[in-house]
């Protein structure tokens, strides 16, 4: 079993940046897919960014060139928000993946507003 921590949530204005953490209990090995989920008030929890072996790279279109995902060699899964819009608010959520394994975080608030 993993558990999975969100950090670095908050309040922050249109246009602004937030960088996300996800902080795993023990390492990730390589093999993971990892990902980044949000579910925006009255809506579904939807897929916003993966990483994964062999260099994969993946971003919802709506995200696309302002969000950046990226990993560190044993814990950490980030994800680079800016130039952020009202739209993005949402609890955001950490995700990793590795066949039938699927291990989730609690979420961290995100909120986009002047």
């Amino acid at each position: 079993q993993v558990q999975l921590v969100e950090s670095g949530g908050g309040l922050v204005q249109p246009g602004g940046s937030l960088r996300l953490t996800c902080t795993a209990s023990r390492s990730i090995v390589l093999g993971y897919f990892m990902s980044w989920y949000r579910q925006c008030p009255g809506k579904e929890r939807e897929l916003v960014a993966t990483i994964g072996p062999g260099g994969y790279l993946n971003y919802v279109d709506s995200v696309k060139d302002r969000f950046t995902i990226s990993r560190d060699k044993e814990r950490n899964l980030y994800l680079q928000m800016n130039n952020l819009k009202p739209e993005d608010t949402a609890v955001y959520y950490c995700r990793a993946k590795y066949g039938p394994q699927e291990f989730w975080g609690q979420g961290t608030q995100v909120t986009v507003s002047s």
